[in-house]
């Protein structure tokens, strides 16, 4: 681990093979409050958060417009507009009625509605990467793909995603429209998304996890993680989070928090570097257990 902690280290990707990106990013959910609604508990401080993210070398921040709801954007535009060389990648297509409640609505005309007022809120005359934050069933999939597409063409956006999709949705998508990027939930102990992220990695679309720090139960004493952790002088989340950036170039992490010491000790773990064999053996500990 270095003893300045940098995203730098965990190299760089190119999103839509021209946003180039430090792998290592921030997910900005949890600088609002309590069940991603309303303001945070500690403001100064979510702000404090933010502004840290250009010295420890972050360029990749993901937020959405349900954060908050408008929270999330609202707060970033006041700490990092202009924004230099990060990228504020935001989703839509949720919509929020209360804390930890999230409803889907894909009618073209409100996806379209989304991208306009996170374009207002982020002060920004084009978004680099907008992501679909979920496919609404309830709305024929073509639909929504085709106002993505339609946005794309009118500059609004430069690059699109998904979120929580499989790989045949992300295939019946790039019929549409180029799919920049996939965000499904994957970590150490999480595997449900394999399929999608070796997809991803064959047409090198980037793939953001989203909580990826999970270690669950493997850092008990005596474990390959436990052993790992001592020897690299880490946490177990930060040797968890090492893990998901080794497993593939087109991976990018986005580990959130709303403190700025966490925030250090999330982008410490660009400085880890696991060898092969230690990428292994936490591999086959973690399908062990779970």
């Amino acid at each position: 681990m270095t003893a300045s902690p940098s995203a730098a280290g965990s190299g760089t990707f190119k999103i839509g093979g021209d946003l180039a990106v430090h792998r290592l990013g921030f997910g900005a959910m949890r600088i609002t409050g309590k069940g991603i609604w309303g303001e945070p508990e500690d403001r100064d401080e979510a702000i404090r958060t933010l502004k840290r993210l250009p010295d420890l070398g972050v360029t990749f921040i993901d937020t959405a417009d349900s954060y908050g709801p408008f929270v999330s954007e609202d707060l970033i535009a006041e700490a990092l507009h202009p924004y230099g060389d990060i990228l504020v990648a935001t989703k839509g297509g949720l919509t929020r009625h209360g804390p930890n409640i999230w409803m889907p609505v894909g009618r073209p005309e409100y996806l379209r509605q989304c991208v306009l007022m996170s374009l207002r809120r982020l002060k920004v005359e084009q978004i680099g990467l907008w992501q679909l934050h979920r496919i609404d069933p309830k709305v024929p999939r073509e639909e929504q793909f085709g106002v993505i597409a339609d946005m794309l063409k009118e500059g609004l956006i430069k690059h699109a995603g998904l979120s929580e999709v499989s790989v045949e949705e992300i295939e019946a998508a790039q019929k549409v429209f180029p799919v920049a990027t996939v965000q499904n939930r994957y970590n150490l102990i999480d595997r449900g998304s394999e399929a999608v992220l070796d997809h991803c990695t064959a047409k090198n679309i980037g793939f953001i996890p989203w909580f990826p720090l999970a270690a669950g139960d493997l850092a008990k004493p005596g474990t390959t993680l436990d052993k790992i952790v001592h020897k690299a002088n880490a946490t177990p989340s930060q040797v968890a989070l090492a893990w998901v950036l080794k497993r593939s170039p087109v991976m990018l992490p986005i580990p959130g928090t709303g403190k700025v010491d966490h925030l250090e000790d999330n982008v410490a773990a660009a400085g880890i570097e696991l060898t092969d064999e230690d990428f292994r053996a936490l591999d086959a500990q973690a399908r062990e257990t779970v």
